[in-house]
């Protein structure tokens, strides 16, 4: 199984943003997203692009418009993270060719957003719901859909996400927690890579 695993920089700032992207990739991890709602991201976003574009696919999350797509589009960001089912959000990535993963947890809202062409659903907040939840929605769904759990996914539990029909997770504050040091932001994606093994 491909094991898409979603490393989420919530909170990084620009200066130091560059030092732990390359802890991530040394790690082996290539999907990469810097939240909206972390500091100076109109900085942190396209840098990131430039220094480190051609190695990982880098984007955004918590992104909740069209004008913050097109934004994104126009400085190269190949990745888009919604919190949220939001169809014109999702079409409007599409027409920039980005990949899409949308938030979502409930099966109307991932039929909405599958309607709406995300190529990847987020099942947020996975710890609230449980493995279990997940396994019954993946029931339901088509079955290549790709399916992350997000929140609250550890090395510890990953597994059972993974053994729940998930292709993946997004990795937040178990990975990454703004002003940690780029050593505990390697050891930490090591362990979620050798989770995975």
């Amino acid at each position: 199984m491909d094991i898409k695993l979603i490393a989420i920089l919530r909170g990084v700032r620009p200066e130091e943003a560059a030092d732990h992207v390359a802890a991530l990739i040394d790690a082996g991890l290539r999907y990469i997203e810097i939240p909206l709602n972390s500091p100076g991201w109109q900085q942190s976003i396209p840098q990131m692009i430039r220094q480190y574009g051609q190695q990982a696919t880098i984007g955004a999350g918590t992104v909740l418009n069209i004008e913050q797509v097109d934004w994104l589009a126009k400085v190269g960001a190949r990745l888009i993270v919604t919190p949220n089912t939001q169809p014109a959000v999702i079409r409007r990535a599409l027409e920039h060719d980005m990949l899409v993963c949308a938030g979502c947890a409930t099966a109307s809202e991932a039929f909405t957003a599958l309607e709406a062409g995300a190529q990847c659903l987020k099942i947020f907040p996975s710890a609230a719901f449980g493995p279990a939840y997940i396994s019954a929605l993946k029931a339901v769904l088509p079955p290549e859909v790709s399916v992350l759990a997000v929140g609250g996914v550890t090395p510890d539990n990953i597994v059972d996400y993974l053994q729940a029909g998930c292709c993946g997770a997004g990795l937040g504050s178990d990975l990454y927690r703004a002003g940690q040091s780029v050593q505990q932001t390697a050891a930490q994606a090591r362990r979620f890579i050798a989770a995975c093994g």
